[in-house]
């Protein structure tokens, strides 16, 4: 039996069933991520979402959380040039030099002690536990923690420690990173889906809808990062029309949950994987 087949069975389906999860990415990132989540959890096609703790607007993202399914995108990246977030453990080998952590993943690897990565992280998920977020699942910002090994390591023991599922990176990269990452993760008894997927640069509903027709049987992530359009977003990065994209795709009618439902799959949040953890 396949490891694909085992986790459609013991989520309750049959062995050919397709299982998608809707994922909306940087929940805090800016005022106009958090509302562009919310709407797309509670009224859009999104089954999950994850939180960037450090980011500004973290904060006001746990003012309006209501119950949803929501993770911790763990962060060690401020990836924008004027727009800054720092350690919230102000630890001092995960700071950039500008205010904050470094732009770029190589430059947390070259300069990143591994005890304060490992406590910065920890502290990432108690934070949005502590805001009172019941924490679905881990994820990671621009899979700098997916990597590499030593990172991987964290990432893993933080799974395994709070009993969450977590984000794997899709068979086809895991090929090139030089250690077996899905063997390792699924010999610690860590809970992932089949396959990770995002949506290709300047793809719309076509596309989108082509992508749920050829969906494989097992479960599968579909991570999104919804925002509305507005004079904020715009100023902040540029590529606000493609997060605008997202939202539209969540919440425009029918929306993606619509869509992925009419496709033929089954349509789950995290925490349908979450129990499975804690159950095993």
């Amino acid at each position: 039996m396949s490891a694909m087949t085992t986790l459609t069975e013991r989520l309750g389906y049959g062995s050919g069933s397709r299982v998608l999860i809707v994922n909306a990415d940087e929940l805090g990132f800016c005022h106009a991520a958090n509302v562009g989540v919310y709407e797309s959890l509670r009224a859009g096609g999104a089954t999950s979402a994850s939180l960037m703790v450090p980011c500004p607007w973290g904060r006001e993202a746990a003012a309006r959380y209501r119950g949803e399914d929501i993770g911790v995108h763990l962060t060690l990246n401020a990836d924008h040039e004027l727009y800054r977030w720092g350690p919230i453990t102000h630890a001092p080998s995960l700071l950039g030099g500008d205010a904050g952590f470094p732009e770029t993943v190589e430059d947390v690897w070259d300069h990143a002690d591994l005890d304060e990565t490992r406590r910065e992280c920890r502290a990432q998920v108690e934070r949005a536990i502590l805001w009172g977020f019941d924490v679905s699942h881990l994820d990671a910002h621009l899979t700098t923690l997916q990597l590499r090994p030593e990172f991987f390591d964290i990432y893993l023991e933080l799974a395994i420690d709070f009993a969450l599922p977590i984000r794997m990176l899709d068979a086809n990269l895991e090929s090139r990173l030089g250690f077996p990452a899905t063997e390792l993760a699924r010999s610690a008894g860590a809970v992932f889906s089949d396959r990770s997927i995002t949506l290709a640069a300047g793809s719309g509903r076509h596309e989108l809808e082509a992508t749920l027709a050829a969906l494989e049987p097992g479960v599968t992530e579909l991570h999104l990062r919804p925002a509305i359009d507005s004079p904020e977003l715009r100023a902040l990065t540029d590529d606000w029309g493609e997060r605008a994209r997202d939202y539209e795709l969540l919440c425009g009618k029918p929306n993606l949950g619509q869509l992925a439902e009419e496709a033929g799959a089954t349509v789950i949040g995290f925490r349908a994987l979450r129990h499975l953890a804690r159950s095993s």
